[in-house]
């Protein structure tokens, strides 16, 4: 019922030629027929070749740079109350006031609305989809239609944008993740299962770790081989209905801020390691300056292994004073557990930490903003494989995800669901147990 519901016609506006009713009579959002269907592809054309990771980046590949501030005070829906303020700001956003222009406007004001309450959503676990009614014209009036199995619209007034704000919703909620009372616990996976596993569990972020990919390959760890499958992974994970980091190591011998650029994660593990040492905090911190220019809202962990070498608390500070003012989000020092030098650096931006003997509860009362799991989870899966196996041999009565259980975890509906509603190293490498 609610297929056939959505096909019908959207809301006659009336006309206007200036402000919110000029936006408003011509934008395709509240458009039927032929008209329509000449503003969807101008509207769709507007956005091909668009790649942004925030909003503001969105507006700037529109025209509109700087524009959001006066997005935000139009009032864009039929059934809501026009303002002096909302025309005001649509007059000096219009220019032409052609077709066009209407398509940027309506664009922006669509993207802001929509994208921060999928953020949202994202951010808390909430199943609901962002936009929950459309309007629709029949008989005897405008009706309500719900959009819980549709959201961002369906039928001829399906979204055109839907990837790229889901893209842009991610960024947005994993960054606000690590700005939280209570610590982000995030799992690492190896594969695209475990990721999956993970997020059904009820995880609302999920990372990767570059031991469990690159050994899963029959690689070594921290030696730069594994990035083609590093990325095929991340690759593979774009779908999954909630943000996901990227361990990219030190970029795996390219050019990282061109690589973090290709990649649609909501974050990256980005480490000053290097196979045979540490990077000059100078160095690195030019590395982080380049990926933030290249992909803004891409939340950039800056991973600092001084720890790991034995280095002093002082230059590990020192290093994160210079990643942060680079451009890192956050910053990630594994192995730290003394709780006077996790406080040090809490105060410098959010940290990471990996999992270890306190709760999270009492690393968050240290400053601690993210606890991630690093290998831990392939290895423990790695043990309870060969445990597994022994206790058939042995007799035993093995425990174990259900085929159909398993069947289930890879469904296609796994991938966009929630979203649409939302050790020891390797020989050779220079860091320390924990990926």
């Amino acid at each position: 019922m609610t297929e056939e519901l959505l096909s019908l016609p959207v809301p006659a506006v009336p006309a206007g030629d200036r402000g919110v009713a000029w936006l408003r009579a011509n934008v395709v959002r509240f458009s039927n027929g032929a008209e329509h269907a000449r503003r969807r592809v101008l509207t769709e054309k507007l956005l091909d070749g668009v790649n942004a990771t925030t909003l503001d980046e969105l507006a700037t590949q529109l025209g509109l740079a700087g524009s959001l501030p006066d997005i935000a005070k139009i009032t864009y829906h039929p059934h809501e109350p026009v303002t002096a303020e909302a025309d005001a700001a649509v007059e000096r956003l219009a220019g032409d006031h052609g077709e066009e222009a209407a398509a940027r406007i309506g664009l922006l004001v669509q993207a802001q609305a929509a994208t921060h309450a999928l953020a949202e959503h994202l951010r808390t676990g909430n199943p609901a989809p962002p936009v929950p009614i459309t309007r629709r014209a029949a008989e005897g009036g405008v009706i309500e239609v719900g959009l819980d199995a549709h959201p961002f619209g369906h039928g001829p007034h399906a979204c055109p944008g839907r990837a790229l704000a889901t893209k842009i919703a991610k960024n947005l909620a994993f960054k606000a993740m690590h700005h939280q009372d209570e610590p982000l616990v995030l799992p690492n996976a190896w594969d695209y299962t475990s990721a999956v596993a993970l997020h059904a569990a009820g995880f609302l972020a999920i990372g990767t770790t570059s031991l469990g990919v690159a050994a899963a390959h029959g690689l070594p760890d921290g030696v730069g081989l594994a990035g083609r499958q590093a990325v095929a992974l991340a690759t593979l994970l774009e779908d999954l209905p909630c943000p996901v980091t990227v361990d990219l190591e030190s970029g795996f011998g390219q050019d990282p801020a061109e690589l973090v650029a290709r990649l649609d994660a909501a974050g990256v593990n980005l480490e000053d390691g290097r196979p045979h040492g540490l990077a000059t905090p100078e160095e690195q911190a030019r590395v982080i300056s380049r990926v933030k220019e290249r992909a803004p809202g891409v939340f950039l962990n800056a991973r600092i292994d001084t720890h790991w070498h034995g280095i002093s608390v002082e230059e590990t500070e020192e290093r994160a004073r210079r990643y942060v003012d680079a451009g890192a989000d956050g910053i990630f020092v594994p192995g730290l557990t003394e709780p006077r030098d996790i406080e040090t650096l809490a105060r410098l931006a959010p940290l990471n930490v990996l999992a270890q003997q306190r709760t999270p509860r009492e690393l968050g009362n240290l400053g601690v903003k993210r606890i991630s799991t690093g290998s831990l989870l392939f290895r423990a899966a790695l043990q309870h494989t060969v445990a597994t196996a022994a206790a058939v041999r042995d007799g035993g009565t093995p425990a174990a995800f259900s085929y159909a259980e398993v069947q289930e975890l890879i469904s296609p509906g796994t991938r966009s669901g929630a979203a649409s509603a939302a050790g020891t190293g390797s020989a050779g490498s220079s860091r320390a147990p924990g990926r």
